[in-house]
């Protein structure tokens, strides 16, 4: 599903250029980050599997994915290169302070434009909110207005050597008067979404 979302978007195209090998190449990628998610952060999905959302919790310094330079080059082979430039360059922004990384937000292309990606940014803005923790992602220029709606604000563009500009944004916790009880929040399954590598 998240491959399937990545797919047509630019930067999937700078990353593999090669259409033919793209969805298999983005498809292992992927899946080296979800599963370190599992260790390092969480993984949200709608009731219905239609849409993902993908994070880290970055209290301290995490490591990288386990022997990700061999993993990356099985999964990427000619383009492991390019997954690693866009590593260093997202690391060149990211904050040093404790914050939650929102590294991926995907819906499955039947459930776009239906509430889902609202629907789980909803809930993660609560659970951020109740702990107090600001929160950092990356972004298309297409897809910054949606993050926009949930408080995140946009810092100094990324570009990409030849490439797309990517948006870095952040989100700093809001103090509600009235904060939601501790079991409350949980999505629906018939209104959420996810996205970004």
């Amino acid at each position: 599903m998240i491959t399937d979302t990545l797919h047509p978007s630019p930067l999937a195209g700078w990353l593999v250029p090669d259409a033919a090998q793209r969805r298999r190449v983005m498809t292992e990628v992927v899946a080296v980050w979800v599963e370190h998610a599992m260790f390092f952060g969480d993984v949200h999905l709608t009731d219905d599997l239609t849409a993902a959302i993908v994070g880290f919790h970055r209290y301290r310094p995490i490591p990288p994915p386990a022997n990700y330079p061999t993993r990356l080059a099985q999964a990427a082979g000619a383009h492991a290169e390019r997954f690693t430039a866009l590593d260093g360059l997202i690391a060149q922004q990211q904050p040093t302070e404790p914050h939650y990384h929102l590294a991926m937000l995907a819906v499955s292309a039947t459930r776009q434009n239906t509430g889902h990606g609202h629907a789980l940014l909803s809930h993660h803005r609560t659970r951020l909110d109740r702990i107090d923790l600001p929160s950092w992602t990356t972004v298309s220029a297409e897809t910054q207005h949606l993050y926009a709606r949930y408080g995140y604000t946009p810092r100094p563009p990324l570009t990409l050597p030849d490439g797309p500009s990517l948006r870095p944004m952040r989100r700093n916790p809001h103090h509600a008067s009235n904060p939601m009880p501790i079991n409350s929040g949980r999505p629906a399954g018939d209104r959420w979404h996810d996205q970004h590598a």
